[in-house]
Protein backbone atom coordinates (compact mmCIF):
# COMPACT_ATOMS: atom_id res chain seq x y z
CA UNK A 1 0.00 0.00 0.00
CA UNK A 2 1.14 3.11 -1.14
CA UNK A 3 2.61 5.78 1.98
CA UNK A 4 0.43 8.86 1.11
CA UNK A 5 -2.72 6.90 -0.17
CA UNK A 6 -3.39 5.06 3.21
CA UNK A 7 -4.55 9.23 3.87
CA UNK A 8 -7.57 7.99 1.78
CA UNK A 9 -8.50 5.24 4.53
CA UNK A 10 -9.21 7.77 7.20
CA UNK A 11 -10.81 11.69 7.73
CA UNK A 12 -8.36 13.48 5.08
CA UNK A 13 -10.18 16.74 4.59
CA UNK A 14 -7.46 19.32 4.68
CA UNK A 15 -9.50 21.52 7.09
CA UNK A 16 -8.59 18.87 9.33
CA UNK A 17 -4.86 19.18 9.07
CA UNK A 18 -5.11 22.76 9.31
CA UNK A 19 -6.71 22.63 12.58
CA UNK A 20 -4.86 19.43 13.62
CA UNK A 21 -1.78 21.16 13.21
CA UNK A 22 -2.92 24.36 15.57
CA UNK A 23 -4.16 21.59 17.82
CA UNK A 24 -0.01 20.38 18.17
CA UNK A 25 1.35 23.41 17.78
CA UNK A 26 -0.86 24.63 21.17
CA UNK A 27 0.33 21.80 23.30
CA UNK A 28 3.47 22.47 22.29
CA UNK A 29 3.53 25.98 23.74
CA UNK A 30 1.64 24.80 26.54
CA UNK A 31 4.55 22.56 27.21
CA UNK A 32 7.05 25.76 27.31
CA UNK A 33 5.84 26.95 30.03
CA UNK A 34 8.00 25.04 32.57
CA UNK A 35 10.73 26.52 30.87
CA UNK A 36 9.53 29.86 30.81
CA UNK A 37 8.53 30.38 34.29
CA UNK A 38 11.76 28.25 35.16
CA UNK A 39 13.85 30.77 33.20
CA UNK A 40 12.09 33.65 34.61
CA UNK A 41 12.04 32.84 38.33
CA UNK A 42 16.42 32.50 37.79
CA UNK A 43 16.95 35.45 35.29
CA UNK A 44 15.07 37.52 38.38
CA UNK A 45 16.69 35.98 41.71
CA UNK A 46 20.12 36.83 39.50
CA UNK A 47 18.98 40.44 39.54
CA UNK A 48 17.71 40.63 35.75
CA UNK A 49 14.79 43.29 34.95
CA UNK A 50 11.96 41.94 33.84
CA UNK A 51 11.83 45.09 31.47
CA UNK A 52 15.01 44.36 29.90
CA UNK A 53 14.54 40.33 29.75
CA UNK A 54 14.86 39.03 26.07
CA UNK A 55 14.50 35.52 24.88
CA UNK A 56 18.62 35.31 24.70
CA UNK A 57 18.59 36.00 28.09
CA UNK A 58 16.03 33.49 29.29
CA UNK A 59 18.16 30.73 27.22
CA UNK A 60 21.17 31.12 28.57
CA UNK A 61 19.86 31.62 32.83
CA UNK A 62 19.71 27.83 33.58
CA UNK A 63 21.80 25.48 33.85
CA UNK A 64 22.64 23.77 30.61
CA UNK A 65 21.23 19.73 31.48
CA UNK A 66 17.93 21.94 33.28
CA UNK A 67 17.49 24.32 30.02
CA UNK A 68 18.06 20.98 27.91
CA UNK A 69 15.51 18.99 29.47
CA UNK A 70 12.98 22.00 29.91
CA UNK A 71 13.44 23.22 26.23
CA UNK A 72 12.66 19.34 25.21
CA UNK A 73 9.49 18.74 27.20
CA UNK A 74 8.04 21.14 25.34
CA UNK A 75 7.87 18.12 22.35
CA UNK A 76 6.84 15.65 24.58
CA UNK A 77 3.64 17.87 25.17
CA UNK A 78 3.71 18.52 21.15
CA UNK A 79 3.58 14.20 20.48
CA UNK A 80 0.50 13.85 22.88
CA UNK A 81 -1.28 16.42 21.00
CA UNK A 82 0.10 14.84 17.56
CA UNK A 83 -1.49 11.31 18.79
CA UNK A 84 -4.49 13.22 19.61
CA UNK A 85 -5.21 14.74 16.84
CA UNK A 86 -4.51 11.64 14.56
CA UNK A 87 -6.67 9.36 16.58
CA UNK A 88 -9.40 11.67 17.21
CA UNK A 89 -9.61 13.95 14.37
CA UNK A 90 -8.51 11.65 11.15
CA UNK A 91 -9.67 8.23 12.89
CA UNK A 92 -5.94 7.36 11.70
CA UNK A 93 -3.79 5.08 13.49
CA UNK A 94 0.06 6.08 14.15
CA UNK A 95 1.15 2.90 12.30
CA UNK A 96 -0.28 4.59 9.16
CA UNK A 97 1.42 7.93 9.81
CA UNK A 98 4.31 6.10 10.30
CA UNK A 99 4.74 3.68 7.36
CA UNK A 100 2.81 2.03 4.58
CA UNK A 101 4.36 -1.40 5.77
CA UNK A 102 1.88 -4.04 7.67
CA UNK A 103 4.40 -2.70 10.62
CA UNK A 104 6.77 -0.49 11.70
CA UNK A 105 9.92 -1.34 10.23
CA UNK A 106 12.13 -1.03 13.41
CA UNK A 107 15.19 -2.46 11.88
CA UNK A 108 15.19 0.33 9.56
CA UNK A 109 14.87 2.83 11.88
CA UNK A 110 18.42 1.42 13.55
CA UNK A 111 20.50 1.14 10.85
CA UNK A 112 19.49 4.18 9.89
CA UNK A 113 20.55 5.36 13.15
CA UNK A 114 23.44 3.59 13.36
CA UNK A 115 24.68 4.42 10.28
CA UNK A 116 24.01 7.93 10.12
CA UNK A 117 25.88 8.13 14.16
CA UNK A 118 28.83 6.72 13.13
CA UNK A 119 29.43 8.89 10.13
CA UNK A 120 28.45 11.59 12.18
CA UNK A 121 31.09 10.37 15.26
CA UNK A 122 34.20 9.73 12.16
CA UNK A 123 33.29 13.40 10.78
CA UNK A 124 33.66 15.05 14.38
CA UNK A 125 36.74 13.09 15.02
CA UNK A 126 38.67 13.81 12.10
CA UNK A 127 37.60 17.47 12.32
CA UNK A 128 39.04 17.65 15.54
CA UNK A 129 42.39 15.90 15.33
CA UNK A 130 42.35 18.50 11.74
CA UNK A 131 41.52 21.41 13.38
CA UNK A 132 41.91 21.00 17.15
CA UNK A 133 42.27 24.24 17.78
CA UNK A 134 38.92 25.32 17.00
CA UNK A 135 37.78 22.69 19.84
CA UNK A 136 38.10 22.73 23.58
CA UNK A 137 37.70 19.74 25.73
CA UNK A 138 34.37 20.22 27.57
CA UNK A 139 33.55 16.86 29.21
CA UNK A 140 32.78 16.45 32.88
CA UNK A 141 32.13 13.08 34.10
CA UNK A 142 28.88 13.77 36.43
CA UNK A 143 27.32 16.78 34.19
CA UNK A 144 27.22 14.42 31.25
CA UNK A 145 25.65 11.48 32.69
CA UNK A 146 22.59 13.98 33.18
CA UNK A 147 22.93 14.98 29.55
CA UNK A 148 22.84 11.36 28.36
CA UNK A 149 19.89 10.23 30.18
CA UNK A 150 18.12 13.94 29.18
CA UNK A 151 19.02 13.41 25.20
CA UNK A 152 18.69 9.71 25.04
CA UNK A 153 14.91 10.15 26.17
CA UNK A 154 14.13 13.22 25.03
CA UNK A 155 16.16 13.86 21.81
CA UNK A 156 14.47 11.09 19.67
CA UNK A 157 10.90 12.64 21.14
CA UNK A 158 11.89 15.62 19.22
CA UNK A 159 12.98 14.37 16.30
CA UNK A 160 10.41 11.96 15.92
CA UNK A 161 7.92 15.02 16.29
CA UNK A 162 9.53 16.91 13.64
CA UNK A 163 8.97 13.74 11.56
CA UNK A 164 5.66 12.66 12.48
CA UNK A 165 4.61 16.26 11.60
CA UNK A 166 6.45 17.07 8.26
CA UNK A 167 7.58 13.44 6.73
CA UNK A 168 4.14 12.03 7.81
CA UNK A 169 1.38 13.88 8.77
CA UNK A 170 1.18 17.28 6.86
CA UNK A 171 3.30 14.83 3.77
CA UNK A 172 -0.03 13.03 3.66
CA UNK A 173 -2.12 15.60 4.43
CA UNK A 174 -0.57 17.92 1.23
CA UNK A 175 -0.96 14.76 -0.85
CA UNK A 176 -4.42 14.75 -0.65
CA UNK A 177 -4.69 18.62 -1.33
CA UNK A 178 -2.56 18.28 -4.00
CA UNK A 179 -3.18 14.73 -5.64
CA UNK A 180 0.44 14.26 -6.63
CA UNK A 181 4.07 13.53 -4.65
CA UNK A 182 6.47 16.77 -5.40
CA UNK A 183 4.25 19.24 -3.91
CA UNK A 184 4.24 17.53 -0.54
CA UNK A 185 7.58 17.06 -0.75
CA UNK A 186 8.41 20.58 -1.49
CA UNK A 187 6.19 21.79 1.10
CA UNK A 188 6.90 20.31 3.74
CA UNK A 189 10.79 20.63 3.11
CA UNK A 190 10.41 25.14 3.02
CA UNK A 191 7.53 24.70 6.15
CA UNK A 192 10.52 22.67 7.57
CA UNK A 193 13.10 25.34 6.44
CA UNK A 194 11.23 27.80 8.14
CA UNK A 195 10.55 26.56 11.20
CA UNK A 196 14.81 27.11 11.88
CA UNK A 197 14.67 30.61 10.44
CA UNK A 198 15.03 31.64 14.64
CA UNK A 199 17.25 29.50 15.71
CA UNK A 200 20.40 31.46 16.57
CA UNK A 201 22.72 29.53 13.90
CA UNK A 202 20.28 31.88 10.97
CA UNK A 203 21.39 34.96 12.95
CA UNK A 204 25.25 33.73 13.46
CA UNK A 205 25.36 32.32 9.83
CA UNK A 206 22.97 33.91 7.79
CA UNK A 207 20.43 32.88 6.00
CA UNK A 208 21.92 31.06 3.30
CA UNK A 209 21.82 28.37 6.30
CA UNK A 210 18.60 28.09 5.42
CA UNK A 211 19.41 26.14 2.17
CA UNK A 212 20.97 23.59 4.83
CA UNK A 213 17.60 22.94 6.28
CA UNK A 214 15.76 23.12 3.23
CA UNK A 215 18.15 20.77 1.86
CA UNK A 216 17.83 18.62 4.51
CA UNK A 217 13.58 18.74 4.40
CA UNK A 218 13.90 17.37 1.05
CA UNK A 219 16.52 14.60 1.47
CA UNK A 220 14.27 13.25 4.26
CA UNK A 221 10.92 13.71 2.25
CA UNK A 222 12.58 11.54 -0.75
CA UNK A 223 13.74 8.91 2.01
CA UNK A 224 10.33 8.57 3.03
CA UNK A 225 8.53 9.47 -0.30
CA UNK A 226 11.09 6.39 -1.57
CA UNK A 227 10.59 4.14 1.04
CA UNK A 228 7.03 4.32 1.60
CA UNK A 229 7.49 5.08 5.38
CA UNK A 230 9.41 7.37 7.99
CA UNK A 231 11.58 4.62 9.35
CA UNK A 232 15.22 5.47 8.18
CA UNK A 233 14.18 9.04 8.15
CA UNK A 234 13.14 8.78 12.06
CA UNK A 235 16.42 7.18 13.06
CA UNK A 236 18.58 9.38 10.26
CA UNK A 237 17.36 12.57 12.61
CA UNK A 238 17.47 11.40 15.68
CA UNK A 239 21.01 10.45 15.10
CA UNK A 240 22.06 13.73 13.71
CA UNK A 241 20.68 15.71 16.58
CA UNK A 242 21.75 13.13 19.27
CA UNK A 243 25.28 12.58 17.98
CA UNK A 244 25.62 15.97 17.94
CA UNK A 245 24.06 17.35 21.26
CA UNK A 246 26.21 14.54 23.04
CA UNK A 247 29.45 15.11 20.91
CA UNK A 248 30.41 18.99 20.47
CA UNK A 249 28.32 22.19 20.81
CA UNK A 250 29.01 26.00 20.49
CA UNK A 251 27.72 29.29 22.03
CA UNK A 252 25.99 30.07 18.88
CA UNK A 253 23.94 26.77 18.46
CA UNK A 254 20.24 26.24 19.73
CA UNK A 255 21.16 23.40 21.96
CA UNK A 256 24.05 24.38 24.59
CA UNK A 257 24.92 20.87 26.39
CA UNK A 258 27.65 19.51 28.64
CA UNK A 259 29.04 18.11 25.46
CA UNK A 260 32.46 16.13 25.30
CA UNK A 261 33.82 18.61 23.14
CA UNK A 262 33.22 22.79 22.80
CA UNK A 263 33.57 24.58 18.88
CA UNK A 264 35.57 27.60 19.61
CA UNK A 265 35.95 28.57 16.18
CA UNK A 266 34.37 31.89 14.72
CA UNK A 267 31.83 30.34 12.36
CA UNK A 268 31.59 32.23 9.12
CA UNK A 269 29.16 32.19 6.04
CA UNK A 270 31.08 28.44 5.57
CA UNK A 271 28.98 27.58 2.10
CA UNK A 272 31.13 24.53 1.75
CA UNK A 273 29.59 23.39 5.14
CA UNK A 274 26.13 24.35 3.80
CA UNK A 275 26.25 23.04 0.57
CA UNK A 276 28.09 19.74 0.88
CA UNK A 277 25.88 17.92 2.75
CA UNK A 278 22.82 19.34 0.72
CA UNK A 279 24.53 18.89 -3.13
CA UNK A 280 27.28 15.95 -1.86
CA UNK A 281 26.45 13.98 1.50
CA UNK A 282 23.04 13.71 0.79
CA UNK A 283 22.74 12.54 -2.63
CA UNK A 284 25.69 9.78 -1.80
CA UNK A 285 23.51 8.37 0.89
CA UNK A 286 20.05 8.26 -1.02
CA UNK A 287 22.22 5.75 -3.36
CA UNK A 288 23.88 3.93 -0.70
CA UNK A 289 19.93 3.59 0.71
CA UNK A 290 18.73 2.79 -2.62
CA UNK A 291 21.00 -0.02 -3.18
CA UNK A 292 19.89 -1.36 -0.01
CA UNK A 293 16.34 -1.22 0.03
CA UNK A 294 16.93 -1.56 -3.61
CA UNK A 295 14.52 1.58 -4.32
CA UNK A 296 13.01 1.58 -7.88
CA UNK A 297 10.24 3.66 -10.07
CA UNK A 298 11.85 6.94 -8.52
CA UNK A 299 9.78 9.11 -11.50
CA UNK A 300 6.46 7.65 -9.87
CA UNK A 301 7.24 7.79 -6.30
CA UNK A 302 8.57 11.15 -6.34
CA UNK A 303 6.48 13.18 -8.89
CA UNK A 304 3.62 10.95 -10.21
CA UNK A 305 -0.28 11.60 -9.41
CA UNK A 306 -2.01 10.38 -6.29
CA UNK A 307 -5.50 9.42 -7.04
CA UNK A 308 -8.59 8.51 -5.10
CA UNK A 309 -9.36 4.65 -4.88
CA UNK A 310 -12.37 3.36 -7.39
CA UNK A 311 -12.60 0.15 -5.53
CA UNK A 312 -13.45 -1.17 -2.24
CA UNK A 313 -9.52 -2.39 -1.42
CA UNK A 314 -8.86 0.55 1.00
CA UNK A 315 -10.55 0.37 4.22
CA UNK A 316 -10.54 1.92 7.46
CA UNK A 317 -7.31 0.78 9.14
CA UNK A 318 -7.50 -0.41 12.25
Amino acid sequence: MDFIKQAFNVKHEFWRYLVGSLIIAIFAVIGQFPFAIAAMIKYVSNGGSIDAMDEQALMSVLEPNLNLFLLLLSFAFGFLGLIIVVKYLHNQTMKSVTTARKKIDWKRVLFAFLFWGVITATMILIDYFASPESYVWNFELNRFLILLVVAVLLIPIQTSLEEYIFRGYLMQGFGMLAKNRWFPLIMTSVIFGGMHVFNPEVGKLGYGVMVYYIGTGLFLGILTLMDDGMELALGFHAANNLFGALLVSADWTVLQTHSVLKDVSEPGQGYGDIFIPVFVVFPILLVIFAKVYKWTNWKEKLFGTIEAPITEDYKVLD
